[in-house]
Order: structure tokens, then sequence, then C-alpha cells
């Protein structure tokens, strides 16, 4: 008898779950069954068509794109919000003479001068510098994790030396979110740190442990990386990072460091404890000089569809990609940009119309937000965070697509960036 309560239980229970499973594809099949290959690849070849020019933020081809975009919200019945689509977000675009530009070491009495492609540095104004020196480990300042790479060294007025990325990045039981990244990884977090600290400069330098290609490595299995490297920088108009940051050889890093740099790595990750220091006698000269400067509007696009249930419809879910690319080439092509990003583009503009095709909304607030100039530096990205069109505090989740228009066959650009499984 009791077992077959248990199986009663048990088919009573399945077959409500086959009911919800029916109920829940019902919400959403209108919407489903609105997916079309042919619209995804139609919008896709009008994103990457000669018209656009590659979608480089500022130009021509990045705002037909966006007001493609908005006016595809516009059909599909979504909302704007404060009486617009379309998001302004200034951004300057600048070009750094690397003649002009570089790094002076200064030590013992001898001076020795670096430039790009030993010492790149980028700025949205010209700027010099000169500080002495501290080594600040991977730059970053974490109360919740317990670590501090600026605890007991002054960092004010002086140029601070730091690693990329973040400590015991190989340990899948780090205190930094195992193998995974934290919101401290990036270059943005560690100069708004280091200029929280007082800093007048930064030189970031590959973590010399690193069991992943660095920037300068990864950027040299793309095609072109010399083409790609004369593409005009973009700064936020009123961006938060006032100081420059410079990319510096694992060389010079060293030769900085006495041959240390390794086993400065080595003892921080062993028991994630700072090994920041002074660098007694050694002072740095900075300077950027830009050959161009001109400052624009580009635009973020957002729609919105409301919520249906009124004690939920104040938060919101994210349905993100960004439409910007590297436009033309000096060679006189352009760079379509497909994958990157035409296809989580046209991706999300798709999902737009599907959920505004449903009768049925979901409970919490959609919205639908294409960012600009985040080839750039994540630029419309950071500008909407610092003036988001829904509350930050009630965003439940943020789902952002980003080249899905390939597979994951292994190619020369993955080779030691990244693993794909065969079954992938």
């Amino acid at each position: 008898m009791r077992l077959f309560q248990v199986l009663l239980a048990t088919a009573t229970g399945l077959c409500a779950a086959a009911s919800a499973q029916s109920i829940t594809r019902s919400r959403i099949s209108q919407g489903f069954a609105a997916i079309h290959t042919a619209d995804l690849k139609r919008d896709l070849e009008y994103l990457t068509s000669p018209a656009l020019q590659g979608r480089l933020s500022l130009e021509n081809g990045s705002e037909e794109a966006a007001h493609w975009i908005a006016k595809e919200f516009q059909r599909a019945g979504l909302k704007p919000l404060n009486g617009s689509y379309l998001q302004p977000v200034r951004v300057i675009r600048f070009e750094t003479d690397r003649a002009a530009s570089g790094i002076t070491v200064r030590r013992n009495g001898a001076a020795e001068t670096f430039k790009a492609l030993d010492a790149a540095g980028s700025f949205p104004r010209n700027v010099e510098a000169s500080g002495a020196v501290v080594f600040a480990g991977f730059g970053i300042t974490a109360p919740e994790l317990d670590y501090d790479d600026y605890a007991g060294i002054d960092a004010h007025g002086k140029i601070v030396l730091i690693f990329d990325h973040e400590p015991q990045e190989n340990d899948p039981h780090s205190r930094f979110n195992g193998k995974g990244s934290t919101r401290y990884a990036g270059t943005y977090a560690k100069a708004l740190n280091a200029q929280r600290h007082g800093a007048i400069g930064v030189l970031l330098t590959a973590e010399p442990n690193r069991q992943h290609l660095s920037n300068a490595e990864r950027l040299a299995k793309v095609r072109n990386p010399a083409q790609r490297a004369r593409i005009a920088s973009q700064a936020l108009a009123d961006g938060a990072v006032t100081i420059p940051v410079f990319n510096i050889g694992e060389k010079i890093a060293g030769d900085l460091l006495d041959g240390q740099a390794k086993a400065l790595q080595s003892a921080i990750d062993a028991k994630l404890e700072p090994q920041s220091k002074e660098l007694p006698g050694v002072k740095i000269d900075l300077k950027v000089v830009n050959s161009s400067v001109r400052e624009g509007t580009t635009y973020n696009v957002a729609g919105l569809i409301e919520g249906s249930d009124p004690r939920l419809n104040g938060e919101t879910v994210i349905f993100s990609a960004h439409y910007d690319h590297d436009g033309p080439a000096p060679d006189g092509s352009y760079y379509p940009g497909a994958d990157d990003n035409g296809s989580g583009t046209v991706g999300v503009v798709e999902l737009a119309r599907a959920f505004a095709k449903n009768y049925i909304k979901p409970r919490r607030s959609l919205l639908f937000l294409v960012f600009a100039a985040e080839e750039r530096g994540l630029l419309g990205s950071y500008y909407y965070v610092a003036h988001p069109l829904r509350p930050l505090e009630k965003t439940r989740a943020e789902i952002n697509f980003d080249m899905i228009g390939r597979d994951e066959t292994p190619s020369r650009q993955t080779e030691g960036v990244i693993d794909i499984a065969a079954d992938t």
C-alpha cells in the first residue's frame, strides 16, 4: 500500500510538472514561434553591409545602427524610457601620437625612454606626470575579501606598478571567485583604485606566472593586429578615470622589480598576502601626446516591456548586447563585425520582438538594452551603470549576448586562450 502511495505521489508530481511545462510553453509559444532564422540573417546582413562601414562609434554607420535598433523596438511595441529609445553618451575620440608619447625610467643616474609597443599609453587629453614608483601587487582593494594591495604603502603623488588580472586565478578554491574573475580584475577598476589612493599614473604589466596569454599575446593572434592597433581610442567625456595608464612590457617591469616579479607574484598567490613596496631610487616620467581629439555623441538604445505583476514590475531583467564594432580599416576595407557583435545585436532585437508578441507578459519588467562603444572599453555599459534608466538596486539579472553567431570550433584565435571541449 505504501509503495502504491509513493508511486501515486510521484505520478501526480510528474503530471503537475508536465502541466506546468505546458502552461509555460503556452505563455511563450506565440513569441517563440515568431523567431525565424531568416529574420536574423536579414538583420545581420543589414548591420554588416558596406553602408554601415563597421559601426565604429561616432561614425555615421554607428548612428544609423542605433536608429535602426530604436525603430525596431518601436515597431515591436516596446516602451521608450524618458521619452526616447536613445540614451545619449558623450564620448571623446582621440588618437595617440606614439612617437611623442612614452615613459622615461630614471634610476641610478641613468635614464632610458620607452615608447609603444614597449610602453603604450592612452588618455583623452595631453598629460605629463613625474613621480617615484611603488609596486602595488595587483592594484586591488577588496575589503569583503580581506585583501588590500595598498595596505602599508603610500601611493599619493606616485606612479604605481601593478600586475594585470588578480591573485590565485588558477586556484579553484581561491576566495577571488576560484578560477573565475571578480569585478577587481579589469584595468578600469585598477585605475580607479590607484586614483583613490592618490596615484598620478599607472604602469600595468602582464602577471609573470600567468597560465594564459597576455593581452599583447592574445591580440597578436587577431587578423591584422597592426591595423587594428591604429584604430582611434575613445573615452567617456565624463569618465571617472583621471590618471593615465601605460601598458608596459614584461622586461621593463622585471627590471624595475630587480628580477623579482615571478617571486613577488608567487608570494602573493601562496598566502593571499600583499607584497607591495616602494621602489627606491626609481623615478618615472609619463607623457601622453594626442595628434587629434574630438568629442561627440553616440547612443545606447533601450526599450521596455512592462511586467504584468503590479508588485514585481518595478524589478528589471536586462537583455543586452553591443552594436558597435571597429569601423573602416586603414587599407580601405572595413571590419563588418558580423559575430562581434552584429550577432548579439540581432539576437536581442529578435528576442524583443518575440517577448512583445506574447499575450501574457512576464511578471517582472524586461529591458532590452543595446550598448554603444563597447569595443573602445565598455563605454556604453559604464555610462548606463552611472546613469541607469531603471533602478540598479531593483535590477535582478543582466543577460548579455556577445558573439553568438559562431560555433565553438577551435581556431588560431582560441589556441592558448580558451579550452574547447571536443563535444561542444
